[in-house]
């Protein structure tokens, strides 16, 4: 991978956590679905601003890693921008084959979390009755 510093009129905006990283969402450029959430230290996003391949931070391995290296399921970065804070990356991309690794279009894919199932779930449970709130 590249050992292109990062450029300081980012540097100076991005705020990279105790850790040195930074969570970045990934977005499909031409239909707005998030595809997914990955790490990125000072590394990985100069690597993605010099390459314009979406690069990212593996914590469990504790190395560099580019989407689709392995699999050919790949990341051509259109655009990055910092959020209001700096500490959140968006990459808008044009992704080629799923962006999950299960194998699914996002890494949302199918894991949605039904609200109305919860509240029902909530108002079932005995004892509960009336609780809005954690005071007791």
């Amino acid at each position: 991978m590249s050992s292109t510093p990062l450029p300081a009129a980012v540097r100076d905006r991005v705020r990279f956590d105790a850790d040195g990283l930074v969570p970045a969402i990934t977005q499909d450029a031409a239909t707005g679905e998030v595809l997914m959430m990955a790490w990125m230290n000072d590394a990985a996003l100069a690597t993605t601003l010099a390459t314009r391949r979406g690069t990212y931070w593996s914590r469990s391995r504790g190395e560099l890693w580019r989407k689709g290296a392995s699999s050919g399921h790949t990341q051509q970065v259109v655009s990055v921008a910092l959020d209001c804070d700096g500490d959140t990356v968006l990459l808008r991309v044009e992704q080629t084959g799923p962006a999950c690794h299960t194998g699914t279009t996002s890494c949302f894919t199918d894991r949605a979390v039904d609200l109305d199932a919860l509240e029902t779930a909530e108002a079932a449970r005995p004892g509960e009755e009336g609780r809005t709130d954690g005071d007791s």
